[in-house]
């Protein structure tokens, strides 16, 4: 991988979790993107043969270190995000954006099940169906944060 893949792609994951520990009101925590996931999606999708599940993974464990979660939870379910980004990344570059909207959706919807089945298997549960929020903001913010992405990967040269 070039070097100013690598420092860009450092630079977005430094970002996001700097949101991801941005202090926000109590009733807005539920609605808090994920940020993570958001660029998993973006990066896997984009260089399928450089980054993969590995690599979600380490965001993963990264962000466990820093929100003081259990360690390996958003591992697992970053992991498993990528799986199906990468098992679907050719049928979602021909997506439009109101169908890649629902898809980053899905995705994340899963991430936030496999989270929330950890959180349940420690004995924190999560009443309804209120873990999925993120998942909607999430995908909410696909069709803003893709495209700015792919044309700053563009002036920067990243591939």
């Amino acid at each position: 991988m070039q070097a100013n893949n690598r420092w860009f792609i450092t630079l977005t994951l430094f970002l996001s979790m700097l949101l991801v520990v941005m202090p926000l009101p109590q009733q807005w925590l539920w609605f808090r993107p994920a940020f993570p996931a958001l660029l998993v999606i973006f990066w896997v999708t984009r260089m399928p043969q450089a980054l993969g599940v590995g690599f979600a993974w380490l965001v993963g464990i990264l962000e466990d270190l820093i929100s003081g979660a259990s360690l390996g939870t958003h591992a697992l379910a970053l992991a498993v995000l990528a799986y199906f980004s990468l098992l679907t990344y050719q049928r979602t570059r021909a997506f439009n954006p109101a169908q890649q909207l629902l898809w980053v959706f899905v995705l994340v919807g899963i991430h936030q099940v496999v989270g929330n089945w950890v959180h349940g298997l420690e004995g924190k549960t999560v009443p309804g169906l209120t873990f999925l929020w993120p998942a909607l903001t999430t995908a909410l913010l696909w069709p803003w944060v893709a495209p700015l992405l792919h044309r700053l990967c563009g002036r920067l040269q990243v591939r």
